[in-house]
């Protein structure tokens, strides 16, 4: 795999949280194959939030861990499946 430094990609979408938007992200991204190869131990997705002006950083191996852990009230059982969908990941009822 050739090495990529500083290699970015602008999505604009519109999500109910944080983590919702990088999995809305990623799940474009991963639509194209000329981004097969990019490890997610190495990337960072920035979510600039338009209505107030907040911008994250969020690390790609750090949402995964998120999204692997188990969720501890009904509202992150909703978050962890809603972004299970976005990103085509099997989701458990």
């Amino acid at each position: 795999m050739a090495q990529m430094v500083d290699l970015r990609f602008i999505l604009r979408v519109t999500a109910t949280s944080l983590y919702e938007a990088v999995a809305q992200g990623l799940a474009a991204l991963r639509k194209n194959e000329w981004v097969e190869g990019i490890e997610e131990r190495f990337g960072t997705v920035k979510v600039p939030v338009a209505e107030v002006r907040v911008e994250h950083q969020v690390k790609i191996a750090d949402f995964m861990k998120w999204l692997e852990r188990p969720s501890r009230t009904p509202r992150e059982v909703s978050q962890r499946h809603r972004i299970r969908e976005i990103l085509g990941m099997s989701v458990s009822r």
